[in-house]
């Protein structure tokens, strides 16, 4: 059965469509939830929700819009970062112990001398003070708007003002 009918006959509810499409993308999807929520068992439970709501909602697909592992995997990824977003996600996150800190520092550190080869280290700190705090929050920390506004105690569109004016500077800087 050619990939085509495959979906035709998950979009028809058949059972062994739906069988045969999990075995096919299961483990795909599971990395790129994996890469966003750092956590197997958590990825490995997404993963799971993705292709029920995959099957719930799967008359909502269309071929003429794009791949069926493209549609899958737009879902894993936004229900991976809404997990994320969550409370019990955040509140896992308050007591960790000391060694996940020592490995985000060695992590970061080693970006930190990749970033410093191209010399884009030098370029942000050339920045004004709110340039540095903005960039460092959303890119760096990968704080979302809404938590760089709260974090700064700046206005959401003040924060996404200053974001496109800082990464215009920093275009300028580099001759982008």
């Amino acid at each position: 059965m050619d990939q085509e009918q495959l979906i035709l006959q998950f979009q028809k509810k058949d059972v062994k469509a739906y069988e045969k499409l999990y075995n096919l993308y299961c483990d795909s999807i599971s990395g790129v939830v994996n890469n966003i929520v750092k956590n197997d068992d958590v990825a490995q439970e997404i993963t799971q929700d993705v292709f029920i709501k995959a099957w719930n909602n799967a008359e909502s697909y269309s071929a003429q819009k794009g791949r069926f592992f493209t549609w899958i995997l737009n879902i894993a990824r936004n229900s991976a970062i809404d997990y994320t977003r969550s409370k019990k996600f955040k509140q896992s996150k308050q007591n960790l112990n000391a060694d996940f800190f020592v490995d985000i520092l060695e992590t970061s550190s080693s970006l930190d001398s990749t970033t410093n080869t191209i010399g884009l280290t030098d370029f942000v700190t050339k920045l004004g003070d709110t340039c540095k705090a903005v960039i460092e929050l959303l890119y760096f920390k990968g704080f979302t708007q809404k938590e760089a506004s709260e974090e700064l105690n700046m206005p959401i569109g003040t924060i996404k003002t200053r974001n496109r004016t800082c990464i215009g500077e920093l275009r300028v800087m580099l001759g982008v």
